[in-house]
Parts: structure tokens; C-alpha cells; sequence
């Protein structure tokens, strides 16, 4: 299960470093991530400040403003299509917390 949890933060909190290189992420390893609500949980619970921060959720932190605004240049198509199909289930799925971050992150 942590190969999800790096997967999760590879897709959402896309590296915004030009050098970095990330692993491609299937759409089926995204559909395990999305489904592990526990920790999905925790991430938005650390990016909205309520909880601490593992690594993946400092990561997540950091990159939200930039991905919320919809601005990754170093994002591939595929990283990008990825990115709005979880920000479209974390809409969905929890709505509350949604609210709040983008209250927070997108302002």
C-alpha cells in the first residue's frame, strides 16, 4: 500500500523542480490511490493545516496553490489529466474539505 501513497503524491502533488525526474503513473495505480480513503483523508487534513504532515503531504502543501491555479509547466499532458481527475474526485468525494482548501490555497 505505500507504493499508492507515492503514487497518490506523484499524480496530485506533481514536482514543480524542471530536473526531477517522476515515474509514469498508470491510471490503474491512481484508481487504488483515490480508493484508500484513510489516507486521502490525511493528506487534506495536513494541507489544511489540522493535522501533521507526513512527506507526502508537505509535498502536497507546498505544490497546491500552483496546482489549483492550474499552473505545472513541468507537467506532462498525462500528469495533467491526472492532476484534474483527482481534484475532480476530492471535489466530489469531500466536498467540506474542498471548500476549504480552495478557500485557502486557490485565494
Amino acid at each position: 500500500m505505500q507504493i499508492v501513497r507515492v503514487i497518490f503524491i506523484c499524480v496530485v502533488a506533481t514536482s514543480c523542480l524542471a530536473e526531477t525526474i517522476r515515474p509514469q503513473v498508470s491510471d490503474t495505480a491512481l484508481d487504488d490511490a483515490l480508493n484508500d480513503k484513510r489516507f486521502i483523508q490525511r493528506q487534506l487534513k495536513c494541507a489544511l493545516g489540522e493535522a501533521p504532515c507526513d512527506p507526502v503531504g508537505k509535498r502536497l502543501k507546498t505544490l497546491a496553490p500552483l496546482v489549483l491555479r492550474g499552473a505545472c509547466p513541468q507537467c506532462t499532458p498525462q500528469e495533467t489529466k491526472q492532476i484534474q481527475r483527482t481534484l475532480s474526485y476530492v471535489q466530489r468525494n469531500f466536498p467540506q474539505q474542498w471548500a476549504k482548501i480552495v478557500k485557502q490555497y486557490a485565494g
